[in-house]
């Protein structure tokens, strides 16, 4: 979707700065939001595209504002609150709980089976790779052209790269289709491409010659270059 998450090929953001020896996570919550992340935090199942569309519809003051686990944080909260889990009364309410008393203790449950499952997912993956009957569009060595699309829901299409000329450099496959898997419209898996992109195709001619960007699109992003 077009939101404020899609930062990719755009300026005013300052220099990213590179942490030497940077930990897993930087302050024991964020262990947490992880955790409660892994275990789904009481809400229904939902796919990896789904969760990625919850981020993307935080508020946009929001997203800006917050550091990647507390953007984790408030998407589980709002998704618990979606599921008629909890309100945001009763979620105020723990905080101020919380602050004022530390030492209260935290629930916990132990859910070996569980445990078991959530560590098999993160060894394994969530394999994408579908068979399909339909041959692919393209072939390596192709010359296409991104769709200029402006969708409403998720997407993988990043706005920096709409509308430009590239080259099929690889061939993955058909995989589950993001942008209807994270709106419960099923997988639809297409081909997926590797697209080559020249820097001056997609930021003009102050960009490097010889520099190019590779994105892993789905066949219906991409169009013939029929030029």
């Amino acid at each position: 979707m077009n939101g404020v998450h899609d930062v990719g090929g755009m300026d005013g953001f300052g220099r990213i700065e590179y942490e030497a020896n940077e930990p897993v996570f930087h302050e024991p919550w964020e262990r947490r939001v992880f955790g409660m992340a892994l275990t789904g935090a009481g809400v229904p199942p939902k796919s990896l595209d789904a969760l990625r569309h919850e981020l993307e519809r935080l508020d946009p003051l929001q997203y800006l504002s917050s550091s990647y686990y507390e953007r984790w944080l408030a998407r589980i909260e709002n998704a618990a609150i979606e599921a008629g889990l909890l309100s945001r009364d009763e979620i105020a309410d723990r905080i101020k709980l919380f602050t004022t008393d530390p030492e209260q203790p935290v629930p916990r449950l132990e859910d070996p089976e569980r445990t078991r499952q959530i560590a098999h997912a993160l060894r394994t993956g969530r394999p994408t790779l579908r068979r399909v009957r339909h041959k692919p569009r393209f072939a390596i060595g192709d010359k296409i052209i991104t769709r200029n699309l402006n969708p409403r829901g998720h997407t993988r299409l990043p706005r920096y790269a709409r509308g430009k000329r590239g080259v099929i450099v690889a061939h993955h496959g058909a995989h589950v289709f993001p942008d209807s898997n994270a709106h419960g419209l099923g997988e639809n898996p297409q081909h997926l491409y590797t697209v080559r992109i020249s820097a001056r195709q997609l930021w003009g001619d102050t960009a490097q010659v010889k520099a190019h960007v590779h994105l892993d699109l789905w066949e219906s992003y991409l169009e013939p270059d029929k030029a």
